[in-house]
């Protein structure tokens, strides 16, 4: 299951439409093995396209190397699906490379700036797709 504060649910659901009709993608780190998602990192959709997402290489390395000072992992990898539901493309599964992180991917096919929209969560490992529950909190505990 996947905990996440409202804020940060938020956050993603926002860079999500802004880039509409482009596809959004981005990272929230948190402390190595906690699995807790607390730094929400936008990033720019170096492929700036409507049905695929690409992290920069310069910008992915800067995000590596940032993480590891700051002893973090990718808790969320998270990307937009502009005209179909919110599911993993196999494009989507053969770059889901972090085992532990949670793939999320917003819908913003069939909205306005009101919604609707899909906000899903899943695990990704050695290609198997899981759907996770999501669970929004105020605040972690």
């Amino acid at each position: 299951m996947l905990t996440i504060t409202r804020a940060l649910y938020d956050q993603i659901v926002a860079h999500s439409r802004a880039d509409h009709p482009d596809e959004a993608c981005g990272v929230v780190a948190g402390p190595v093995g906690s699995g807790r998602p607390e730094r929400f990192i936008p990033m720019l959709n170096a492929a700036r396209s409507p049905t695929f997402y690409e992290f920069d290489s310069a910008d992915l390395l800067k995000l590596y190397r940032d993480m590891d000072d700051r002893d973090e992992e990718p808790v969320i990898v998270y990307h937009s699906h502009t005209a179909t539901e919110a599911y993993p493309s196999r494009t989507d599964i053969s770059y889901a490379n972090e085992p532990q992180a949670h793939y999320v991917l917003v819908s913003t096919a069939d909205t306005d700036d009101a919604g609707p929209f899909q906000f899903r969560s899943y695990t990704i490992v050695e290609g198997v797709v899981t759907e996770e529950e999501v669970k929004v909190v105020e605040a972690y505990e």
